[in-house]
């Protein structure tokens, strides 16, 4: 229990790196005028990457699989949960009048618990 808890810590401060690195680009790209939607789908693409390696350096220290099925298996895992997130990006914005600046930080209540989850028990099994 203590191993999955230090893992725990480890992901979520990997979180917040890749958290910020999505919020940078996703703002700055709201900046830009780019729909929050499509700033959502750029900001996605390019924090996995961020979270692939930090992961598998610090979090989750699978070397048996090769690192491009790992890699791949990540964007599946972080895909799912984009979706979950893009979903609730968009019912937080269109349909509950949430402020596109707002609705992204309240997803992460959804979405690190769930990545966390299927990184774990999947990705990086």
């Amino acid at each position: 229990m203590k191993k999955l808890l230090v893992q725990f810590i480890k992901f979520g401060v990997v979180g917040v790196t890749n958290t910020i690195v999505f919020l940078t680009i996703y703002y700055v790209l709201l900046h830009f005028n780019v729909h929050y939607l499509a700033a959502n789908l750029a900001a996605f693409a390019l924090s996995v990457i961020n979270a692939f390696f930090l992961s598998s350096k610090f979090v989750f220290k699978d070397s048996e699989t090769p690192a491009p099925l790992r890699l791949a298996k990540v964007y599946a895992a972080y895909g799912f949960t984009f979706l979950l997130s893009t979903g609730t990006l968009f019912i937080m914005v269109d349909l509950l009048g949430i402020s596109q600046f707002i609705a992204p930080l309240l997803n992460m209540f959804i979405t690190v618990p769930t990545n966390f989850l299927v990184n774990k028990l999947w990705a990086f099994r």
